[in-house]
């Protein structure tokens, strides 16, 4: 998601990975000059605090929106990052942030080698959805409960592409109509025809799409 909005994230993103992998293997091989591992460390360093710095900056833009769509029948989703950087940009400089993960990916040296990766670092953050209204979870909550906040995640990442651009995505999705009920489903077409832009829909039952019918919908329904 954050690579509608941050051209320069996949850089980042990629030049992390790089760099961690490059590490690992040198660690592996038990063969590496410190110095070696001293650059590829400030390139994880740098990388990774700016990576968290992008999704940070993201979430708290969706989490704006989010709260904007109150809907009984997608709820509202309360959003956070759990992870060190992520937790540490909120109050801390971000050079501050890299010399604190730099040092302790030196200080993680012989237990990296041993389990490979970081011990830290960003590709270990999880992102966290609770069920506001009921301070749940998302893991906690029903299959359902689970599929319409990620129905409203979806929504409310569409809008937020329409604000800052000017113009809705092209939504494709799959099964999406699953696990709803029939009230949910119509609610739902109601809220994608809302966002005007293109809506591709899959599905495994053409009764999943009924309340579509007579809205210029076109149905194809392969044999």
């Amino acid at each position: 998601m954050v690579f509608n909005f941050d051209t320069g994230h996949a850089g980042r993103v990629t030049r992390y990975e790089n760099a961690m992998a490059q590490r690992s293997r040198l660690l592996k091989e038990g063969k590496a000059e410190p110095v070696w591992l001293d650059a590829l460390e400030i390139q994880m360093a740098e990388a990774g605090v700016a990576v968290a710095a992008a999704r940070a900056l993201f979430v708290e833009r969706l989490q704006s929106v989010c709260l904007t769509r109150e809907n009984a029948e997608f709820p509202v989703a309360k959003l956070a990052l759990m992870g060190r950087l992520e937790t540490d940009i909120q109050h801390k400089s971000a050079l501050l942030i890299e010399d604190e993960f730099r040092a302790l990916l030196k200080k993680s040296r012989d237990e990296d080698a041993v389990y490979g990766g970081a011990v830290q670092g960003p590709h270990k953050t999880d992102f966290q959805v609770t069920y506001q209204s009921k301070n749940m979870p998302a893991a906690q909550c029903s299959t359902g409960e689970q599929k319409a906040l990620l129905i409203g995640l979806v929504l409310a990442h569409a809008d937020l592409i329409r604000m800052e651009r000017g113009a809705p995505p092209i939504l494709l999705l799959d099964e999406v109509a699953a696990h709803l009920d029939p009230h949910r489903r119509a609610v739902l077409y109601d809220l994608l025809s809302g966002i005007g832009g293109q809506v591709w829909m899959t599905g495994t039952d053409k009764i999943l799409f009924e309340a579509l019918s007579g809205q210029g919908t076109h149905l194809d329904i392969p044999l």
